[in-house]
């Protein structure tokens, strides 16, 4: 089987640990042949990302603190003679008090947080990498984020983190329109619930998963692996006609409507 992105080079953040989909994605892309470059965010990351980059045989690492312009500026340079296929954006954050509290008692500070870091961050990481990306004629280049089903419904306890996931589906909306111009495609998975560090975060997140499960139409959980093979199709030549595009990984739990006992 041919290796779907080989001859690829990929940008991955937001890597926390080896539950991380980041790090699932960066794994599935390693295993289709790109070459794979870490951005972690601070150097509190440092020593995690490299060990995990250890592990998947990634070789270079930079450090990019999304919420600083010079750190955005600096990436920009570092990337200077890298031929960028695709960027990976895996970034979001809320204070855990305005996870917990109801959405009307959101501080204002909290709300700007959960914005700047989950939504503008795509904006400002699209913009210090597009002087690497690969050119239009040669293919061009694909960004993906990822995203969740509160960002278009209301789910308990998700809160100002769901206002913030609408603002990024819609900022891969606006960016495809002005990148396309430019052969780079930019698209959300929207993943169903996974066990991950952040989604700990979220108050009551083991119902959510076991709730789950009895809904939706393959009656399962999702894996983050399967999350990480279709970040490997909007990368590949696979998804070049796609862009604007919010793909739902959830095992059909977004089609659901009133749930009825079987």
């Amino acid at each position: 089987m041919s290796k779907l992105l080989e001859g690829k080079t990929a940008l991955v953040t937001g890597i926390a640990n080896k539950w991380s989909i980041a790090y699932a994605i960066a794994r599935a892309f390693v295993r289709e042949g790109a070459e794979v470059i870490v951005a972690y965010q601070s150097h509190r990351q440092k020593l995690t990302a490299e060990d995990l980059a250890h592990e998947l045989k990634i070789e270079r690492l930079l450090q990019c603190d999304v919420t600083k312009s010079e750190e955005l500026d600096r990436l920009t340079v570092d990337l200077e003679g890298t031929q960028l296929h695709s960027l990976v954006h895996a970034i979001a954050f809320a204070n855990r008090e305005d996870l917990a509290q109801p959405f009307i008692e959101t501080s204002r500070e909290g709300f700007l947080l959960a914005q700047e870091v989950s939504a503008y961050s795509l904006v400002a990481l699209a913009r210090a990498a597009r002087p690497a990306f690969n050119p239009p004629d040669r293919g061009g280049a694909s960004v993906t984020t990822l995203s969740y089903l509160g960002a278009v419904r209301v789910v308990r306890n998700y809160n100002v983190m769901g206002v913030a996931k609408a603002a990024l589906e819609s900022t891969v909306r606006y960016l495809a329109a002005d990148l396309g111009a430019s052969n780079i495609r930019v698209n959300a998975i929207s993943a169903g619930p996974i066990k991950t560090t952040s989604a700990r975060g979220i108050r009551d997140f083991t119902k959510v998963l076991e709730g789950t499960v009895t809904l939706n139409p393959l009656r399962r959980n999702t894996d983050p692996a399967e999350v990480a093979d279709s970040a490997v199709f909007l990368a590949s030549d696979l998804g070049r006609g796609v862009t604007g595009n919010i793909l739902y990984v959830d095992a059909g739990f977004q089609i659901m409507g009133l749930a009825l006992p079987d």
